[in-house]
């Protein structure tokens, strides 16, 4: 085995993790009263989602001595409320400016001009410099540390935007029918300000709202582009400036006369982008965000923090360090993993990968290749059900179909991809000699599951709830945290000196309530204050209390940590980041409560719940821009328009539309959050999709994919770049090759689109008489039992998928049972194409007979089976060849085993 140097192959340590995190996303470092004040907002923001997530928009916040508070909030309120938060947060943790921008380093070289010819002492240069200060103070931070003034005045003016929605929407309801300018001036809504602006004519009379609502989207705009980038931020602007004035392109004007729109004022425009949940800043991506996004945020970050993600690295080096590739193999388990939770392929690629790179370097892997594992297996989460990042959630509500469905859907699709993954790092250690991890250095696997089992609980709860159950997305998400916390707070409790205080609590509480709701009918906090009526009957008093044994579970875990102050649990193991957080807070309080495992358990909670807002800010802020594209699109009814554009420079090709959809998604999801991508791209090419007869979810999922692939692609390749920086590896080859290990994932959008049974869908038997959008649906058991049709159209199509995928892996890898040449690569290819996309190839060359004027007709479902049939035989000719031609070390089942 071989090994890189040893300084290299260091891990990274927590610290220089969040570090390299920091970097990328262009984070704040913050510390003191600053960082405090970042933590106290997230813990806010996450509190009001779970208000939400527990009670829905109409909730009761119980406030200790005093009647508790009842709130009651429209769908608009609720959005405007979440967008504040992001954007304050934002405000906190981005810097407008560190200095090194164009913008920055024009003005610098314009002072620069403007005092040459002065001397350093002139009093002109000398206001000239004073001036460049005021402003560097004003906007830049160059050192990512503090908040400027800037930044302050920001998050007054996000504040007073929700304020507004709070306070004022009543008058909000009336200028959906009277218009903005209808609004009460500033002067009106705040009196106290009469004095003082009264005087002023254009603040005197414009409507608060309009002043409000542009604010409010230029505040959109910076926040993307503090968080996202200038390119996102300069698309979205350009839609607006388009809904202003895109009225002035002719409509007379070949192809682009398709582009003409009917003259929009800014109050219009205004509206329906602030003003509106339909549309807009607050339209279905905020919903969804607000629903179903920022609840998985917050579980994945509770599951993280409880030390869920190094278990489930450890469980993988478990389950396949040992073998040929292990750690690389390992890595792909791990990664797919919690990135489907997480969400975010670049903190996915770090975390995990400080851990994974350094160990496939040490067993002989490349520091690229080790790189590109690690960042391919982590954006491929996001296409991993049942989470998928944010995206399933998206595509719930877009295509108005259930989530059971979704996972269904997504499921052989991300399966064949990992699957691929795995088969080219095999293949890569094949052709290094790379071997496994000694045993001695994992664990065993049964020991391992035996030591965090309820790690595992959580996920199958939330598949119980979702599929079993079939309960919303939210509550099933809010049961599964509470059932989490639980979890955490019983086993931080447990140990063999606890147990019969910790089940005797626990037995206690339980029994109390359930006596409570048999004599009174209520629980013991209102039997105690007074309160009761007529009991209950045992069976309906267990059927109330015996849901509410996690929160049982709670307090029995505190009540028996505070009589124990010295447990320590032997499964248990936090995060060190909870840890670390505890210590700190004892330090500033002058106690050792690090080791103290109830204010450990507490610091978890709240370090979860900070954690969980942090991560969520970026993919709220993104949700929000983009909502601003379909916003634009629906009022100025461009819809129909760019659907005819489409179809017009397609040319009626259904694989041009598809090789443009592809290109516009990779493209467009440079650097940026795949949920921005996905939701731009379905407001533009969904419907054009559709129109050639694409089975809507395989459209949706076809988008989603290529803007997965779009984390790894040079030349941003956002996640390779983050796992460079762990690997210390060249970002642009690290790129390269994840691009190369994901290249099935470009291939299997096109085979699913084209074969629908791929993805388990299936056109329904009235679909002549029904709308485009609604012509196919999940195929049920029995549709898998009618053997004519499951057959051909889905145990062939995927089963030539996952052969595909092999023949793909030693076309790009150069390896099988031993090297494989260079025309031998070339037939694997086309092995590879015919057996996963057949119908790609057919449909390119009867295109182009089309554009030649002639017409062919064939039996698309046997021309399909021929051709896989086609690629079947060479795929099988061509591993003959290799394993006779290998030699017998290379052909050894040592080497062989996967």
């Amino acid at each position: 085995m071989t090994t890189n140097n040893p300084t290299d192959s260091e891990e990274l340590s927590r610290q220089e993790a969040e570090e390299l995190i920091d970097e990328i996303e262009r984070r704040r470092s913050l510390k003191g009263l600053a960082a405090l004040t970042v933590a106290v907002i997230g813990i806010a923001f996450s509190l009001f989602q779970l208000l939400l997530a527990a009670q829905s928009f109409t909730f009761t916040v119980p406030l200790p001595f005093v009647a508790d508070w009842n709130a009651s909030l429209q769908l608009l309120q609720a959005n405007a409320v979440h967008v504040a938060f992001a954007l304050v947060l934002t405000f906190l943790m981005f810097p407008a400016s560190t200095g090194d921008g164009f913008v920055s380093r024009g003005l610098g070289r314009l002072v620069a001009v403007l005092t040459d010819p002065f001397e350093g002492e002139s009093p002109v240069a000398r206001l000239v410099e004073a001036i460049r200060n005021m402003f560097r103070w004003a906007f830049v931070d160059s050192d990512r540390s503090r908040v400027t003034p800037f930044d302050v005045v920001c998050m007054i003016a996000a504040s007073l935007a929700a304020h507004y929605f709070l306070t004022e929407f009543s008058e909000i309801q009336d200028m959906r029918v009277f218009g903005l300018e209808s609004g009460d001036p500033v002067t009106v809504v705040y009196p106290f300000l009469q004095p003082i602006l009264g005087g002023l004519p254009i603040i005197s009379e414009m409507s608060w709202a309009l002043i409000l609502g542009a604010i409010g989207v230029l505040l959109v705009l910076e926040a993307t582009r503090r968080t996202l980038g200038l390119p996102l931020m300069i698309i979205v602007a350009i839609f607006i400036v388009y809904a202003r004035w895109g009225y002035l392109i002719s409509g007379n004007t070949p192809l682009l006369g398709l582009l003409a729109i009917p003259q929009l004022t800014w109050p219009d425009i205004v509206q329906n982008l602030w003003y509106n949940t339909e549309n807009g800043v607050f339209g279905i991506p905020v919903t969804v965000s607000v629903s179903f996004i920022y609840i998985f945020i917050l579980f994945g970050s509770f599951l993280e923090m409880s030390g869920a993600g190094q278990w489930f690295i450890d469980l993988a080096y478990a389950a396949t360090g040992t073998r040929k590739g292990g750690p690389a193999k390992a890595s792909i388990l791990a990664s797919g993993f919690m990135g489907t939770i997480s969400g975010s392929s670049i903190a996915n690629t770090v975390t995990t990968g400080a851990f994974t790179i350094p160990l496939m370097k040490e067993s002989g892997y490349s520091a690229e290749f080790s790189g590109a594992v690690e960042s391919s297996a982590s954006s491929g989460g996001q296409i991993l059900p049942p989470v998928m990042g944010a995206a399933a959630f998206l595509m719930v509500q877009y295509t108005a179909t259930p989530f059971a469905e979704i996972i269904i859907l997504a499921t052989i699709p991300a399966i064949v991809f990992f699957f691929g993954v795995w088969v080219m790092v095999h293949l890569k250690a094949v052709e290094e000699g790379i071997g496994g991890i000694d045993a001695a250095e994992t664990a065993d696997t049964v020991e391992h599951l035996k030591q965090g089992w309820f790690y595992l609980v959580p996920i199958f709860l939330l598949l119980f709830y979702l599929i079993v159950e079939r309960l919303s997305v939210s509550r099933s998400a809010w049961f599964t945290l509470v059932a989490l916390v639980a979890l955490i707070t019983f086993i931080a409790a447990y140990s063999e000196k606890t147990r019969l205080t910790l089940f005797g609590s626990l037995s206690i509480i339980f029994g109390a309530e359930l006596l409570s709701h048999v004599v009174a009918g209520v629980p013991v906090a209102r039997l105690v204050g007074g309160g009761g009526g007529a009991g209950l009957p045992v069976a309906e008093a267990f059927g109330i209390v015996g849901p509410r044994v996690g929160w049982y579970a709670m307090l029995a875990g505190g009540i028996t940590m505070l009589i124990h102050t010295d447990v320590q649990s032997k499964l248990l193991d936090l995060n060190p980041t909870v840890q670390s957080a505890a210590e700190s807070a004892g330090d500033r309080a002058g106690r050792n409560l690090g080791k103290n495992q109830l204010f450990r358990t507490g610091t978890f909670v709240i370090k979860s719940m900070e954690e969980g807002a942090r991560t969520a800010v970026p993919v709220v802020v993104a949700v929000a821009a983009a909502g601003i594209i379909p916003g634009v699109i629906s009022v100025s009814g461009l819809g129909p328009n760019l659907t005819s554009l489409l179809l017009a420079l397609s040319g009626g090709s259904i694989v041009v539309m598809l090789i443009v959809t592809a290109i516009a998604s990779i493209i467009l999801g440079m650097g940026m959050p795949t949920t921005v991508t996905y939701i731009i791209l379905i407001s533009m090419l969904a419907t054009p999709l559709v129109e050639f007869g694409i089975p809507l979810l395989a459209a949706h999922l076809f988008i989603l994919y290529f803007g997965v692939i779009a984390d790894i692609t040079p030349p941003v390749a956002v996640a390779a770049y983050a796992a460079s920086g762990v690997a210390k590896s060249d970002p642009f080859e690290t790129g390269v090759k994840a691009f190369s290990l994901s290249l099935n994932k470009a291939i299997v959008p096109f085979a699913f689109v084209l074969a629908p049974g791929i993805v388990l869908l299936r056109e329904k038997a009235n679909a002549a008489d029904l709308p485009l959008r609604e012509k196919y649906r999940v195929v049920s058991f029995a549709d898998l039992a009618e053997v004519s049709y499951s057959i051909p159209e889905i145990l062939i199509p995927v089963a030539g998928v996952f052969l595909g995928v092999i023949a793909l892996g030693a076309t790009v890898i150069g390896t099988l049972y031993g090297r494989v040449g260079r025309g031998e690569r070339a037939a694997f290819a086309l092995s590879s194409i015919l057996l996963m996309a057949p119908l790609l190839l057919s449909t390119m060359v009867f295109d182009l007979i089309g554009f030649a004027g002639v017409t062919i007709s064939v039996n698309g479902l046997l021309l399909e089976l021929a051709l896989r049939g086609v690629g079947f035989v060479l795929f099988v000719a061509l591993v003959a060849k290799n394993r006779r031609e290998a030699t017998p070390t290379e052909t050894s089942p040592t080497t062989a085993s996967t």
